[in-house]
């Protein structure tokens, strides 16, 4: 752990603020020997908290649940395991607004009415939109306010209730599945492959900074990907690289991607 990384990571200053707080609280709770947690951080800031921390025992990223996107960073000394984040003192709290099954509600009119409420984007993590309820997670710190001030999503009303994070509803993502072949792994093709659109225009999303792998931001169009990564473009959407199947009687390759609808 080094605290000058701060200034070799970050890329912008807001990172270097965001770095900073990070710091802060995760080296205090190590330093004290006591639980210690971030807000809630995405895919690219949960990788620069990685590169920031290095290997500390007790180290680990939270979101509420296995496969959650937007994580806390969390340090828990040697004397406590993994299931003390499941608990009641867990720093994360999901709450479930129940609404009339009837409307149609969707991720981003949950998102847009809690940044409406006056709630922090840090301080809410993944948004888990199913029929007639919407289960989602919190800091603990703000879960009162959400608890009381959380009523309605546009014109709909909602009754919310904390559940235990084990009985979190995840809905599973839908998916378009697509076999095609590729010349090679590179991510402007698999761009092309998996949103149907040329192998030049990729190469311009990926140049004008719209593309990120896992997360993290990519420029290059001839960067090697592999199995198993989540590939985003701004304006068109996610992938993932769900099978690479080998190659084909023409020396190509062929491959299985999974398109978010």
């Amino acid at each position: 752990m080094d605290r000058n990384n701060i200034d070799k990571i970050a890329a912008i200053p807001d990172e270097r603020v965001l770095l900073a707080k990070l710091w802060d609280k995760i080296s205090a709770g190590i330093r004290r020997n006591i639980p210690a947690n971030t807000c809630f951080l995405s895919p690219r800031e949960q990788e620069m908290a990685r590169y920031l921390f290095g290997d500390v025992p007790g180290l680990q990223f939270f979101g509420g649940y296995g496969d959650a996107e937007r994580k806390m960073t969390v340090y828990l000394p040697e004397y406590l395991d993994e299931e003390t984040l499941y608990d009641e003192e867990s720093p994360i709290v999901c709450l479930r607004a129940a609404f009339f099954e009837n409307d149609d509600l969707s991720h981003r009119d949950f998102l847009g009415a809690l940044m409406g409420a006056g709630i922090a984007r840090e301080t809410v993590g993944d948004i888990c939109v199913g029929k007639g309820c919407c289960d989602f997670f919190v800091t603990a710190e703000i879960a009162p306010y959400v608890e009381q001030n959380f009523l309605s999503a546009g014109r709909t009303k909602l009754h919310i209730s904390r559940i235990p994070l084990r009985d979190a509803r995840i809905p599973e993502p839908e998916v378009k599945e697509i076999k095609d072949t590729v010349a090679s792994l590179r991510l402007d093709s698999i761009l092309s492959s998996g949103f149907r659109i040329g192998r030049s225009l990729a190469a311009q999303y990926i140049h004008a900074g719209k593309a990120a792998i896992d997360g993290l931001p990519c420029e290059k169009p001839d960067k090697p990907v592999s199995e198993g990564m989540k590939i985003s473009v701004r304006g068109l959407g996610k992938i993932k690289i769900a099978s690479i199947n080998g190659k084909t009687k023409k020396d190509r390759i062929s491959v299985t991607i999974h398109r978010y609808v």
